[in-house]
């Protein structure tokens, strides 16, 4: 009887192996991808109000520029369109050369476009933008290839009773990277404050920026080229992982000899088992044979991912012009360039330290234990609570001396975001999809998410404007206001919470099992096929 790869001693010793050292390492290696991700995707959103003090203001007027909303709406989305991109190309190639070796290519990528955008050049606002645009596009395309491959990796390396936890990990951090991002521009902001004195513009609308402004984007920016390329040497150590070498390139042989090596003990090569299985589950991406076994997992993770991120995103980028409409960040008026930067940026790191960060880790500790599905239903229905929670008194928070309970509530929607679907929109994908289609299909989910990432970014950014006119940003027409878009991104979540229940459970299941690679692929009569339990597994 032929099966796909299932009882591959090499496999079987993966799923039962003990946490070790190589864990822990492939944990650092392809999580410091994900620092450097979320660095380089957020922290855009810090000096976006300085861009614009710097490139677009007029001194004739009372107030500090603004980049034009089609600017700030390219300077914050253009990174995701190549995210998304980059996703949906390097998850493919990924299933077609291997994980390690496109592996290097993003990290790359990654290094060498946050550097160019940080020295973005030309002497208009219009060349330094659009060339900002340009490399910032590129880097997306390398983030994006970081999804499917570090999930993907991770997955293949670990053991089926804490493989949760460590891919979950690997997602983690991305709230050190969001916190770190803060953290950077909290320093370099304060140490060129106290350097380079200024005014608020109010006061003195010329000397309110001062020159060396333009030196503080640039080099917080760059700095997310460090720990990628602090990561790269040992990336290109990993082996490839064993599932892709046995089950993808059918090599039993070289990935006995792999995983030999990571888990210290010998393995049997048994390459005559995996010849003998030689076309068992070979269905494509578009055949009926997927659509039926897996179809409407791909459109559960790909539709939770994607409703997901048009809140998550939209609050994470523009959380700035929340505070300000809460009066937490003064005016822009009544504050130095360098002065508001600061405050940007000590309200995001607020956030990601008490929301963000401990919410990635509540997952990693607890998804092994409850299941990826509880999770990703909790964190819906408690971002949806807590989003009618500012919405419905939305001008009972906005008063003086509420502020803080806003900010508290606004804590609690990200706490749950990650402590929910945030992480295991990024996990569930890389488990239960076959190993020759794995990365493409993160690729897909991923993809799909960076488009209610850009919906979130694009849309957010008119829908949040004051429905009075009047009351706008410079050049934006009126909008819905923060109240009515908090309650559109409420909708959202609650629909999440009902998709959920297209994406199958696969705590303590091998990948295989999860997969239908482990499944009899000899032919049964037509109209004789029993229904197996893994394809009506729908929680």
């Amino acid at each position: 009887m032929a099966r796909g790869g299932d009882g591959l001693q090499v496999l079987s010793a993966l799923d039962a192996a003990k946490t070790q050292w190589y864990h822990f390492t492939a944990i650092i290696v392809a999580g410091m991808g994900f620092f450097t991700d979320a660095y380089d995707l957020f922290c855009i959103s810090l000096v976006t109000k300085l861009l614009g003090r710097i490139y677009y203001t007029d001194t004739s007027k009372d107030s500090p520029g603004s980049l034009p909303p089609n600017v700030a709406a390219a300077v914050n989305g253009v990174a995701f369109c190549g995210t998304l991109a980059g996703q949906l190309f390097f998850g493919w190639l990924g299933d077609k050369l291997g994980r390690k070796s496109v592996y290097g290519m993003t990290l790359m990528v990654m290094v060498i476009c946050s550097v160019a955008s940080g020295l973005s050049f030309g002497h208009t606002p219009t060349g330094v933008m659009a060339t900002l645009c340009f490399f910032r596009f590129w880097l997306g395309f390398g983030i994006g290839g970081d999804y499917p491959l570090s999930a993907t990796i991770m997955s293949e390396y670990a053991n089926k009773r804490t493989r949760g936890a460590f891919i979950a990990a690997v997602f983690a951090m991305q709230g050190f990277g969001i916190l770190a991002g803060g953290i950077v521009t909290l320093v370099i902001s304060a140490a060129f404050r106290a350097a380079y004195p200024s005014p608020a513009y109010r006061d003195d609308h010329f000397t309110s920026t001062v020159p060396q402004a333009d030196i503080v984007w640039r080099v917080i920016v760059m700095l997310g080229a460090a720990p990628a390329l602090l990561t790269y040497y040992w990336r290109m150590k990993m082996p490839e992982t064993a599932r892709y070498t046995a089950l993808v390139a059918k090599n039993a042989k070289q990935a006995a000899a792999d995983m030999s090596k990571v888990l210290h003990t010998e393995i049997v090569d048994e390459q005559e088992k995996l010849d003998a299985a030689e076309g068992a589950n070979s269905f494509g991406l578009f055949s009926r044979e997927f659509a039926r076994r897996h179809g409407l997992h791909l459109v559960g993770t790909a539709t939770t991912w994607f409703l997901l991120d048009i809140a998550f995103y939209s609050q994470n980028l523009f959380q700035k012009d929340i505070f300000t409409s809460i009066n937490w960040i003064p005016k822009a008026n009544t504050m130095s360039a360098l002065e508001e930067v600061y405050r940007i940026s000590r309200a995001q790191t607020l956030i990601a330290l008490c929301g963000t960060v401990p919410g990635y880790w509540f997952t990693v500790a607890l998804i092994d234990v409850v299941g990826r599905f509880a999770i990703q239903l909790l964190g819906f229905f408690m971002m949806t609570v807590f989003m009618l929670g500012l919405a419905i008194p939305y001008h009972h928070w906005t008063t003086p001396g509420n502020h803080i309970g806003f900010v508290v509530m606004y804590a609690f929607t990200f706490f749950f975001a990650n402590f929910g679907p945030n992480s295991t929109t990024f996990i569930v994908p890389a488990e239960i999809f076959p190993a020759r289609l794995r990365s493409t299909c993160h690729g897909i989910s991923a993809a799909s998410g960076k488009a209610g990432a850009i919906i979130g970014a694009f849309s957010f950014l008119y829908a949040a404007q004051n429905q009075d006119r009047s009351k706008t940003d410079a050049g934006y027409p009126a909008g819905i206001g923060v109240r009515n878009s908090l309650f559109v991104l409420a909708a959202s979540n609650m629909l999440g919470f009902v998709l959920t229940f297209l994406v199958p459970e696969s705590k303590g299941k091998s990948l295989e099992e999860m997969s239908g690679e482990a499944e009899d692929s000899e032919e049964e009569p037509v109209g004789a096929r029993a229904v197996r339990p893994s394809e009506t597994q729908m929680v």
